[in-house]
């Protein structure tokens, strides 16, 4: 296990069969400092507890983050309790995966967001409060929606579509904040066809949830959960990915104008916004990209579409969505196999042409060849010598052989 592993439980129907059972078992800790060190055994109280190697180097560098969590969560008297436990010695309660998990009824999730303060701070705040929370005021709506870039809100009675949404919560959780309102707690200005609804507020308006339109509603929220435009870094990719949509990073302004003007027509296949450099693009195409330039990257398969010309206007990125969309342009790049050993060879070809690491790469077989031929050429003349050495101990006793043998025939 060379990464560390974050799991969250919560209300765990039954602990491991101990005299413990259903309370901490701390080791060389006391419970009133931030983090527990824990002998894998969890009770029915929110924990989040961080599994490390003591070897693991990663994890180091995590340890004064983890502890800083367990300080500010403390001083904050949330009911979510955090711990360590050392994976080497406990791995009955381990997993070989780097992720985070928060357990209820059986349900496991997956923490796939950074490995920061903010981040994991975020997390054990959505999975340690309930599900849905009631906002039960004008002015703590107006405190939610100033806290939160998206938010989803139930608005309505008890009813069919409360169940869906409640059921879509406990699997979104670990990605995403869920509300519920009467409707006279929001603005005036929403206007709602018809109750009970879901309504998604993002991007400075709100968009309603139709299940004509829209189809099933936790994927619907998997789409919305993302701006309609926003910066894309490695987290947001795999999120993306896992969502099932595909990606198009662009030119800023013309590709946000799109994802505005025509969000009825491609927000159920694209997800729009842009990238900070081009190590990314180059990696997947296998080249130097011009930058700017516009890229549709399928995250399911590791394919992309590039257009066939130049995109200048509105109306040109319109068209080159619709290719990609009625297979008109042809999908490169992918995940078969004569793909992963081209992207095999570009990535030794990168690490070889880098100054710094491909000195060492090259530099250092030879050195080591180099070494190991002057020690044998070093050693090789004292074996020599040493053979020349016995045969000289040997002869005088040869020649007494000898000459007991001529004594005899005499």
């Amino acid at each position: 296990m060379s990464h560390c592993i974050f799991f969250t439980f919560r209300f765990i129907p039954r602990a491991r069969l101990n005299p413990l059972a259903g309370r901490f078992r701390p080791t060389g800790r006391t419970f009133n400092t931030p983090v527990l060190k824990l002998h894998c055994v969890f009770t029915t109280i929110s924990t989040i507890c961080s599994f490390y190697a003591p070897w693991c180097t990663l994890c180091k560098q995590l340890d004064p983050v983890w502890h800083q969590i367990g300080s500010e969560l403390k001083s904050l008297g949330s009911p979510v309790n955090v711990g360590k436990s050392d994976a080497t010695s406990n791995t009955g309660q381990c997993f070989n995966s780097c992720s985070g998990f928060r357990l209820k009824k059986g349900v496991k999730y997956n923490y796939s967001g950074p490995r920061t303060k903010e981040g994991i701070l975020d997390f054990a705040d959505r999975v340690g409060g309930p599900l849905v929370r009631s906002l039960s005021s004008p002015q703590l709506f107006q405190h939610a929606m100033s806290h939160h870039d998206i938010l989803f809100v139930y608005v309505g009675a008890t009813s069919q579509l409360k169940g869906n949404y409640t059921s879509a919560a406990e699997e979104l959780i670990v990605h995403t904040y869920f509300f519920s309102a009467a409707r006279d707690v929001l603005p005036k200005t929403v206007s709602l066809p018809s109750l009970p609804a879901v309504v998604v507020f993002k991007d400075r308006t709100f968009f309603t949830y139709n299940e004509e339109r829209d189809g099933d509603l936790k994927l619907w929220i998997n789409r919305e959960r993302f701006p309609n435009y926003s910066k894309i870094d490695s987290y947001t990719l795999y999120a993306m990915g896992e969502s099932g949509n595909t990606c198009t990073p662009g030119y800023k302004s013309l590709v946000e104008k799109v994802a505005a003007d025509h969000r009825e027509t491609y927000s159920r296949n694209f997800y729009f916004g842009f990238m900070e450099g081009s190590d990314y693009v180059n990696g997947l195409v296998m080249c130097d990209v011009i930058v700017p330039s516009f890229i549709v990257v399928n995250l399911s398969n590791d394919g992309y579409f590039i257009p066939t010309s130049a995109v200048e206007t509105e109306r040109h990125l319109l068209d080159f969505l619709d290719g990609v969309l009625d297979g008109s342009i042809q999908c490169q790049g992918g995940n078969g196999g004569l793909q992963r050993v081209r992207r095999l060879i570009y990535d030794v070809k990168v690490t070889l042409t880098a100054p710094l690491l491909g000195c060492f790469l090259v530099g250092f077989p030879i050195t080591v060849i180099a070494v190991l031929c002057y020690l044998s050429c070093k050693f090789r003349p004292t074996l020599v010598d040493n053979d020349d050495e016995g045969v000289a101990l040997l002869a005088p006793s040869l020649q007494r052989r000898k000459k007991l043998k001529h004594k005899k025939s005499e």
